[in-house]
């Protein structure tokens, strides 16, 4: 029988330990038993999934996990989703990430109020962009509706390279007149910017908002376009490695990526880019695509991102419980029935929760093999950002890890 590859990635997991005189990390303080066991049994270590002076974002983190580096590989984050979507661009389109974020005015200044627009349902989040394409849309401009408040936005004729927008969970609680280009805008920013307000003054009165102000609930007030490219050309794991697999995710940038790499993606109902995902759903598929024959199963929960993302501390540590308790637990069970298989863990970044978005520190990793956990060899440590720096171990390409740990041999 062929060996068992797996990498789960809990999103965004990893913290800042500077945040945290006490030590308690999120990672540390969480109770999960199941990835301690991994880290005392397995090799923990670090690994620097985004290399300085790249976008520190899951888009290129994700894509050096799975083997390729963003440096030849990287031409935007949105063309990743656009496969994870099923689109395929043509070489005369570019794709946006287009956000549906919530905005607050500060002294009639618009904030970024929620790059979420608190987390709009996946119908919510139709009905608006059927709205954008029924009133903005045009042959040249698209709008695509995807997973809540990720959607995708696609023009033909630009130039990507003459407009740039910073993702809106970066500028939470920030002016947008900070970060908005101008005074004299070129004919992208223009087409950019003119979607953009035109969007607001779409969704004051939309259904959707008033049934949402009715509730309580935050309301969507405007698109925000970013992390535009044209379509990237990659090699298959297939193709490398001689690897067949599966993804597993409830977004479309890991999908997307899983798709560029050859892997088949396994939408799992229920499964939601959040803490209420269909855990057992995401479990229940890897462990079939293992018993019909692949090799590799990549296996994603965007849950703590999410969590760090709000700067919300316990709702991040549970996020990492449930992650050990309902995919690390039950996938540990699934794999007894297997005599040869490796694993990685890690989190794709860190997303500490005081600054509330990525960084590009090191995360880190464990990687442990079936023979290991039979051995129950145990060193006295546990999964964690402080432990994993104390191995020594640091893995300065990211993109080099399949090959030290699964390919390698």
């Amino acid at each position: 029988m062929k060996k068992k590859f797996l990498i789960l990635i809990g999103d965004g997991m990893a913290d800042d330990p500077k945040d945290f005189p006490d030590g308690k990390t999120p990672l540390v303080a969480a109770n999960k038993p199941n990835l301690d066991l991994l880290a005392q049994v397995g090799e923990l270590g670090q690994v620097r999934t985004i290399g300085k002076g790249q976008n520190a974002g899951s888009d290129v983190a994700n894509m050096a996990i799975l083997g390729y580096d963003p440096e030849k590989y990287y031409t935007g984050r949105a063309p990743i989703e656009a496969a994870g979507l099923g689109l395929e661009l043509k070489p005369d389109e570019v794709a946006f990430r287009c956000n549906l974020v919530g905005l607050r005015r500060e002294d009639e200044e618009p904030v970024m109020d929620d790059y979420s627009g608190g987390h709009v349902t996946d119908d919510e989040g139709k009905q608006l962009v059927e709205s954008l394409n029924k009133n903005l849309g045009t042959p040249r401009i698209k709008f695509y509706p995807s997973v809540s408040y990720r959607n995708l936005c696609i023009i033909k004729d630009i130039d990507p390279y003459q407009v740039h927008l910073p993702p809106p969970h970066d500028i939470s609680n920030q002016r947008l007149c900070h970060h908005l280009p101008g005074p004299v805008l070129n004919p992208v920013e223009k087409l950019v910017m003119e979607l953009i307000a035109k969007s607001r003054d779409l969704f004051k009165d939309h259904p959707v908002n008033q049934e949402r102000r009715s509730a309580g609930k935050k309301t969507v007030d405007s698109i925000w376009l970013w992390g535009q490219g044209k379509a990237p050309a990659f090699t298959t794991l297939k193709e490398r490695a001689g690897i067949s697999g599966v993804v597993i995710s409830g977004v479309d940038l890991i999908r997307g990526l899983g798709k560029l790499a050859g892997l088949e993606i396994i939408r799992v109902p229920g499964a939601t880019g959040y803490i209420d995902t269909n855990y057992a759903g995401k479990v229940a598929a890897g462990i079939h695509a293992l018993e019909k024959g692949a090799d590799l199963v990549y296996l994603h929960v965007e849950a703590p991102d999410e969590a760090g993302h709000s700067g919300d501390l316990q709702l991040k540590i549970k996020a990492i419980e449930l992650f050990d308790q309902r995919i690390i637990g039950p996938i540990l069970e699934g794999l007894k029935k297997y005599q040869d298989w490796i694993m990685l863990i890690l989190p794709d970044h860190a997303t500490p929760v005081r600054i509330r978005t990525h960084q590009d520190d090191p995360v880190p990793f464990v990687a442990v093999s079936s023979a290991q956990v039979k051995s129950g060899k145990k060193q006295p440590r546990v999964f964690s950002e402080a432990d994993a720096q104390k191995t020594g171990v640091l893995v300065e390409k990211g993109f080099s890890l399949l090959d030290k740990y699964f390919f390698g041999e």
